[in-house]
Order: structure tokens, then sequence, then C-alpha cells
């Protein structure tokens, strides 16, 4: 893909080094997008991912996104290798469990902040640098626009977490803010999308699928199974590539129903 300005297009992928992350800046490589990797101390894991990524001019970045300044640092940094960033993939993300009977009242504050902080302060701090660089450009392609925000959330913000709400919360604040932008940003281009998975079948996830609770996870899966990484790199590329601007706003679900709302 490449529009007016003659550029393939570009991505920054946070929490690109193993799982979702990684499943989907490989899918944007595949299709021809130069992809900016970040991870926060995973260096030696991101570097692999780098190396193995399909085409060329791709970098890697690293900075903690519960820090603002770090944040900051980092947009820039990708930014000026890439020569500007048409796609920001806001993945990374923290579970903390903090069960609310069993959590002493300085804990809950230390798992609230972190959370709060990496899962929803952090995207928040990209989207600002990121709509605010995408306005100053000329539109990839006239149905591209002049960038995508792309989300990924979980359906705990719509069936709660019990063991850990500020998860729940953090992601629910991100399809609000998420949708809060799109309507802002419409008339200027910029189209912002939102992705809702279940359980996947990550390294994260490989404790509690295969521990004493999988056989209750997998209970909740018509499929018989979770969800794969390449699925949700599939719908992510598609939100980031192909979707329409009329779906901007959008929040998709892919749990495979294992939980439906209305």
């Amino acid at each position: 893909m490449s529009g007016p300005r003659g550029a393939r297009p570009t991505a920054l992928v946070t929490g690109s080094s193993r799982g979702i992350g990684r499943a989907i800046a490989e899918h944007l490589a595949r299709r021809g997008v130069r992809v900016a990797l970040h991870c926060r101390a995973r260096r030696a894991a991101v570097d692999a991912v780098h190396a193995a990524l399909a085409g060329e001019g791709h970098v890697v970045c690293t900075g903690d996104l519960a820090n603002a300044a770090a944040t900051e640092v980092l947009w820039h940094e990708a930014e000026a290798a890439l020569g500007g960033i048409d796609i920001l993939v806001n993945n990374a993300a923290i579970y903390r469990d903090h069960p609310l009977l069993a959590t002493g009242y300085a804990a809950w504050q230390a798992a609230w902040q972190e959370t709060l902080a990496t899962n929803l302060h952090g995207p928040a701090n990209l989207m600002l640098l990121a709509a605010q660089a995408m306005a100053r450009r000329a539109p990839l392609a006239d149905a591209f626009g002049r960038g995508r925000i792309v989300n990924i959330s979980s359906r705990g913000a719509f069936r709660g977490e019990p063991a850990a709400p500020a998860y729940a919360a953090s992601k629910a604040g991100l399809n609000a803010l998420g949708q809060s932008l799109a309507r802002a940003l419409a008339p200027d281009g910029i189209y912002v999308y939102c992705l809702a998975p279940g359980w996947v079948e990550t390294e994260m996830a490989t404790g509690h699928l295969h521990g004493t609770g999988g056989a209750e996870i997998l209970a909740q899966h018509p499929l018989g199974r979770v969800a794969t990484p390449a699925e949700i790199a599939d719908a992510a590329t598609y939100c980031a590539l192909d979707a329409p601007a009329a779906m901007t706003g959008s929040i998709i679900d892919v749990n495979g129903a294992s939980y439906l709302r209305t």
C-alpha cells in the first residue's frame, strides 16, 4: 500500500516483543508497513522480532508507558526513525491480580496506579501525540485518511474482571477514550478503531489457560478453543489498513462468542 505521499505506511506497535503485539507487527510488515517495534524492558526479545520481520526499514524503540516523559521520548524517536507515523497500535498493557477481599489497602493503591498508568494514561498520551502529528500530514490515501489509531481493549471492559478490577476499568476507559477521539478526529481524516479480545493463547495467558482453571476458561468458548494471536492480528491489520472510515469509533469483539454484549 502506498498513497499520494509515495511512501510505504508506517506504524508504531506498543508491546510488540511477544504475543498479540508481535503478531500485529508481523502482519503489518507482511503488508508492506514499516514498523517501529516497542518494548519496556524485553530488549533481546524485541530485537529477535525485529530481525525476523518481513521487509526493511523497521526500527526498535524502548520506553515505559507508565512514565509520561518516557512516552513522549518514545513517540518522537519512533517518528524520527520512520519519517512520520501513519498508524498507532496501542497494544501494551499489564494485568495484576488484586481481588477485593484479599488485597490490602497499599497493594490496592499500587495495583490501580500501575495499571491505569500503563493501560490508560500511556495510550492517552500516545494518542495525543499521534493525533497532533497526523493532523499535520497529508492523507496517505483518500480511503486511508491522515492516520489511524487501533486500540487493543478487552472483553473485560464489558463483563468485568473480579480478580483485577483495575484492568477492567482501564480497558473501559480506553474504549471511552477511543470513541471520544473518533468523534473529535473524524473531521481531520484520522480514524480510531478498537478491538476487544477475550482469552488469547499467549505467553502471558499460559498459566491461566493450562492451570487449574483452564477447563473452566475453555468451557466459556463455543469454538472449543481460545483465540490465537494471529486472529487478533488479522483484525487489527484490517482496522489499520483496510477498514472504511465509516467504522471509526467501532469497538469490535474478537472473543469467539465467549461473551456477547447488547
